[in-house]
């Protein structure tokens, strides 16, 4: 009877889930979706506009600890500078313009990107705070700092900061069923199963995908499963 409960809602889950890309904020943001934990994999921060009407002139992101092998890439913006510690350890990458290259207005969408491994850290967010500056067209330079995190403490101005750039690391994964193991106490499924097709653990079972969830909900013996606690394994299709 599982088995048969199982395969019916995977398949209805097959049939009506949307796979949404994460759409990236008007200011500094991680633009290429979510990270999945332990795979080397290409992070992209849209640049989403200028400074006060300025162009942007350069822009450096801050490498958090744990995440390694980074290579960084050129792009149309400028060329890349990797900036390393004593240790040999990456902890900034920095692009920048030719000042003849910087625009008379803030008209353009920049896209920056690195080469990265992403720590076996699933179920948790990684911060990149990201430093902006903007050149003028008298040459005055203006700077906007996306450094804030939940954990932040307010601004000196008593403000909040601005948001750095955050990447959500999912647990990896493979087409077809995959066993998970929860490392910490989970309070909403959503967004870490978002473009899973079912989850399911013991006769509980969760799906983004409306349909689904109806179904589970109409189906016997299943129950809505809403919350995860450390330790719980799980099974999710994707």
């Amino acid at each position: 009877m599982r088995a048969m409960v199982t395969t019916s809602l995977t398949a209805l889950a097959l049939a009506g889930i949307s796979l949404a890309p994460m759409v990236a904020a008007a200011h500094v943001g991680v633009s290429s979706g979510p990270g999945f934990a332990n795979t080397t994999q290409e992070i992209s921060f849209g640049v989403g506009h200028g400074c006060e009407g300025s162009d942007t002139y350069s822009v450096r992101v801050e490498i958090p600890a744990g995440v390694t092998s980074v290579r960084a890439t050129n792009s149309d913006f400028g060329k890349a500078t990797v900036v390393k510690d004593a240790a040999g350890n990456v902890t900034a990458v920095e692009w920048q313009k030719s000042p003849e290259d910087v625009l008379p207005g803030d008209t353009n969408y920049y896209k920056l990107t690195i080469r990265a491994k992403i720590p076996n850290q699933p179920f948790t967010t990684i911060y990149f705070p990201t430093h902006q500056t903007c050149r003028s067209g008298d040459g005055g330079l203006l700077s906007t700092d996306w450094v804030g995190t939940p954990q932040s403490a307010a601004a000196a101005d008593g403000g909040m900061e601005e948001p750095a750039p955050s990447l959500l690391v999912l647990p990896a994964r493979r087409t077809g069923w995959n066993k998970v193991t929860v490392p910490q106490a989970i309070a909403s499924l959503s967004p870490y199963f978002d473009d899973a097709q079912i989850v399911w653990k013991g006769n509980a079972a969760h799906s983004a995908n409306g349909a689904t969830l109806e179904q589970i909900k109409a189906t016997a013996g299943v129950t809505v499963l809403t919350t995860l606690a450390a330790g719980d394994e799980i099974w999710v299709k994707y």
